[in-house]
């Protein structure tokens, strides 16, 4: 399918997906961020915060992310790496993946600058996202073009549109071991039968399935994230007076 790009009122490029079954996806170039995801019935699954910088050079809450080549505050690149915070380009020359038969996707790519890994480091991080009835599908791919290894980390991080947080859980990590990043990352081992919120929330499970359900009771809806080579999960969730103080948050 063509695409359908335009500016946004932000001067934001903006590419929107969309499929014959009705829902529709929206990818901005800045950050390969997603930003709208809705459903056959055009219901918004997505969150995105409505205190959210659109600035260029800042992070936009919310949506979906992808975080190279730093996730978390360890290390010495800025926090959650800088993809996020880049202009990426359409990839005109894609990596050959299979066919996808009924999506709608793009193809995007972001390139070293020499100055990104703080390294003389290159490389291209290729992704790709497609649409389809029910289903948003990110492919990444990370290629060294350098001659010397380097190391990295990478998450990608999805905010979603849930009702009441004390009305989801979480099956799939019961029995799974996790950091505790709210106390110094000590380990301990989830003894629920599913994980529930009454607090702050700021977890990495290791080792999760490939297979993680969000179940919303209120919204009668189900999440299935499936992953596939990223071994962990993290779990954050900032509870009212936190998400009160964090300026492009906000308690909605």
């Amino acid at each position: 399918m063509p695409l359908n790009i335009f500016q946004d009122n932000d001067g934001l490029p903006r590419i929107i997906l969309t499929e014959p079954n009705g829902s529709s996806a929206e990818v901005l170039l800045y950050g390969g961020q997603i930003v709208s995801w809705k459903n056959q019935p055009k219901e918004e699954l997505l969150f995105m915060s409505s205190k959210a910088n659109w600035k260029q050079h800042k992070a936009i809450r919310g949506g979906i992310s992808a975080c190279f080549a730093r996730f978390g505050d360890l290390g010495s690149l800025e926090q959650h790496g800088f993809a996020r915070n880049s202009l990426w380009s359409l990839d005109r020359d894609p990596s050959p993946l299979p066919p996808l038969d009924n999506q709608s996707s793009v193809d995007l790519i972001l390139k070293s600058t020499g100055l990104d890994l703080k390294t003389p480091r290159s490389f291209e991080f290729r992704l790709r996202i497609s649409l389809s009835a029910g289903k948003l599908i990110l492919i990444p791919r990370v290629r060294n073009t350098d001659n010397k290894a380097f190391s990295f980390s990478f998450a990608l991080c999805h905010y979603l549109s849930v009702s009441d947080i004390s009305e989801v859980r979480i099956e799939g990590l019961e029995t799974l071991d996790y950091f505790d990043n709210l106390r110094n990352r000590s380990r301990f081992t989830e003894q629920a039968d599913a994980l529930t919120f009454d607090g702050e929330t700021n977890r990495v499970y290791l080792h999760s399935p490939t297979k993680i359900a969000i179940i919303d009771h209120e919204k009668k809806r189900t999440f299935v994230l499936q992953k596939k080579g990223m071994l962990d999960a993290g779990v954050w969730n900032p509870w009212g007076k936190k998400a009160k103080a964090i300026p492009d948050l906000g308690d909605d």
